[in-house]
């Protein structure tokens, strides 16, 4: 009865997918939790809450506990927006085939050009960091060269395991959450209940770091710490065509990344903040690393490796996530045959049953950046969140543009009248985190590049997308053998 059922439900994914014009090529072995995991570990607390901790609390005190509530809810609006477009388009490289279907192919191309650059540099953002914990871990000096090394290490893993298939992505994905769950829930509970310094009321302090001056742009600056971390739910939809029932299962592992990622992301904060011995040493810069020096207090020396241990796994499992996004992307943009070298990006592999053309770009685009003098590295890093988060506005505007058109959803997820309230909500949220991007981001340097950065980065990497798009006029001719009239011929 079991195997009837897994067997129609097989059918139905491959006649849904057929009918938006693709052939099935890709394995679709990942059900609910299998997809919530790569989602998780791509939004990663861990990565996101360690290294931002010591600039959230030297920029607005405790305070900046409270743009978590504030951004999980603007996000929870975005989210709504792309399950419903998930639901109803199920198809690889998310963000791009969304907007495409939406309003249109020159629209999609450029939406998902400047999203996939955001993911290649983010990769590269990522692997750069884990030098930092990697360096304490097994003893050496973190240097530019070991800094590199190290970064590349952490690509060449990700980059093996992407190769070999979903399963393997979802396997190691399982265990990068469950190390995520103990360097998040595990250890902050431990902090909370025996190792606190203060109570909670450290949330409502800024411990002067305003300088005597409204705490309203210390906070909306120290605000960026929740702006860089809820993000990575959309990686669910990214890897659709993978996924079981994907109209249904989508939309829910969507919200499980998001929701245990705040819960996970509030009670280590949270844990942390009780448990730094001196709040003011990290906010005269006294102490740079309040997250080492928590580690070494509450746990000691042994106790400290073991975590570090975790926070570099849980950064090579993210940079391995966002890998496989950003390989789904460049796979999907070939498969239409909108990039040059589009049928090598898109080949899938016989036996894994990936493209490993498209993981080769993700991979070797990433190890280039990261070769990069360590200045400009931080410069082109600057990109990262507010390119996927422009990514992720055109998804909004286009569903709010499709609406006007008469778009009537039809998955199995809709917003139904609240269709229009979620996406204007999301839109005005989307808005609000580009403009904080672009204004409070710290600057590399005092020129007027490294000030305005953010938003000349964006226009930087726009401009490209447009002059790749009047030099080579990419448009959609889908490869012979994943149309699906391939399918029905055979």
């Amino acid at each position: 009865m079991d195997d009837t059922l897994n067997v129609d439900l097989h059918v139905h994914d491959e006649h849904q997918l057929a009918e938006m014009g693709y052939r099935q090529q890709l394995s679709r072995v990942v059900g609910i939790w299998q997809n919530f995991t790569v989602g998780f570990t791509y939004l990663s607390p861990v990565v996101g809450v360690y290294p931002l901790l010591a600039y959230a609390i030297a920029t607005s005190g405790g305070v900046f506990f409270w743009s978590i509530p504030l951004v999980v809810l603007g996000q929870f609006f975005v989210l709504l927006t792309f399950a419903e477009a998930s639901s109803q388009y199920p198809i690889a490289g998310g963000v791009y085939q969304w907007a495409k279907r939406l309003v249109g192919p020159r629209y999609a191309w450029l939406s998902g050009w400047l999203y996939t650059w955001a993911l290649l540099v983010t990769i590269a953002s990522i692997a750069f960091s884990a030098a930092s914990y990697a360096g304490p871990l097994f003893g050496y000096s973190v240097t530019y060269a070991s800094t590199v090394i190290t970064a590349l290490v952490v690509i060449a893993i990700a980059t093996a395991i992407n190769l070999a298939g979903v399963r393997r992505l979802a396997f190691f994905s399982a265990i990068g959450t469950a190390a995520e769950v103990a360097a998040t829930l595990g250890l902050g509970i431990y902090l909370l209940l025996f190792d606190h310094h203060r109570g909670l009321s450290v949330i409502l302090k800024s411990y002067g770091a305003a300088g005597g001056h409204s705490i309203v742009g210390p906070f909306l600056a120290a605000a960026l710490f929740s702006v860089w971390i809820f993000y990575g739910f959309e990686a669910c939809g990214d890897i659709a065509e993978e996924v079981k029932n994907p109209s249904h299962t989508i939309p829910k592992a969507m919200r499980r990344v998001l929701g245990i990622g705040a819960i996970a992301s509030t009670v280590i904060t949270l844990g942390f903040l009780v448990a730094i011995p001196n709040i003011g040493a990290v906010i005269s810069g006294k102490d740079a690393n309040p997250v080492g020096t928590v580690l070494t207090a509450a746990l000691g020396g042994f106790g400290a490796k073991i975590a570090l241990a975790v926070i570099v796994f849980a950064f090579v499992s993210c940079t391995t996530s966002l890998q496989a996004a950003a390989t789904r992307l460049v796979y999907s943009y070939g498969r239409d045959g909108v990039l040059v070298g589009g049928h090598r990006l898109s080949s899938v592999h016989p036996r894994f049953h990936m493209p490993p053309g498209a993981v080769m770009v993700t991979s070797l685009v990433p190890a280039v950046i990261v070769f990069l003098p360590s200045a400009t590295v931080a410069r082109i890093i600057t990109f990262a969140a507010v390119g996927i988060y422009v990514g992720f506005q055109s998804v909004v505007l286009a569903s709010i543009i499709a609406r006007a058109r008469g778009w009537k959803p039809s998955g199995a997820f809709r917003l139904g009248n609240w269709g229009w309230v979620v996406n204007l909500a999301a839109l005005a949220y989307g808005i609000s985190a580009i403009v904080v991007l672009s204004v409070k981001t710290p600057p590399n340097g005092t020129s007027f590049l490294d000030r305005w950065l953010v938003p000349v980065s964006v226009a930087i990497f726009a401009v490209a997308g447009l002059a790749y798009m009047a030099i080579f006029r990419p448009k959609e001719n889908i490869r012979a053998d994943a149309r699906a009239e391939s399918v029905v011929e055979a």
